[in-house]
């Protein structure tokens, strides 16, 4: 494997944190996991004044603390896989955020991306609107759980910021998997496909369609 530290992404419901500990397993590599739980997230979805930049303030600094503790890894001599980028704070805070709060923002972020690793490489799993609306239903058991969930206009402004930032994103090598055909509980000959699409990548964007079984 070409790449010792592997970041998964994309909006919510494409399946980043599956994939993520699959490929861990395929790969015997240790998996770096989100942290989800925010104390101020029920208050975003009630729309309360100033919950916004309390819940993305509290976001941005546990994924800095989770991020910087990998410094303390060997990322030489074992493969890290991620189920979120840092970078992508700055797609939610641009969605959720006045002009206001992203001043605050901005000038905290700028601080703190100072102290993290870039990753090696990233993978973008780029899913239609549809699809995630249709996964996000499909697992909404928990009737708490619905209303920290999104509604459909505010999934789709994310996914189109989504779309945006990884249409300009150079920092890295980036491998964009279109996943309408594709999710993270696809078979292991899938699986093993998009590895060899991994292990083939090189500098710059390259763009998989997986095949369909």
């Amino acid at each position: 494997m070409p790449f010792r530290h592997i970041a998964i992404e994309g909006p919510i419901g494409a399946g980043k944190t599956v994939l993520a500990e699959r490929l861990g397993t395929r790969l015997d590599a240790t998996v770096v996991l989100e942290e989800t739980e925010n104390p101020f997230l029920a208050d975003f979805y009630a729309d309360r004044p100033g919950a916004a930049l309390q819940a993305q303030l509290f976001y941005l600094l546990n994924r800095h603390r989770q991020q910087t503790a990998l410094r303390q890894t060997d990322l030489f001599n074992q493969i890290t896989i991620a189920d979120y980028l840092f970078d992508k704070d700055k797609i939610f805070a641009y969605l959720n955020l006045d002009d206001n709060e992203l001043f605050i923002y901005q000038r905290l972020y700028d601080l703190l991306a100072r102290d993290v690793p870039s990753p090696d490489l990233v993978v973008y799993l780029q899913t239609p609107t549809d699809v995630l609306r249709r996964r996000l239903h499909s697992r909404r058991r928990d009737p708490d759980a619905v209303a920290l969930e999104p509604d459909d206009t505010y999934l789709r402004e994310l996914n189109e910021a989504y779309h945006h930032f990884f249409f300009h994103y150079t920092t890295t090598p980036l491998l964009v998997v279109e996943t309408s055909q594709f999710d993270a509980d696809s078979s292991n000959e899938a699986l093993d496909d998009l590895v060899r699409q991994v292990q083939g990548m090189g500098p710059g964007t390259r763009y998989y369609v997986p095949r369909t079984r």
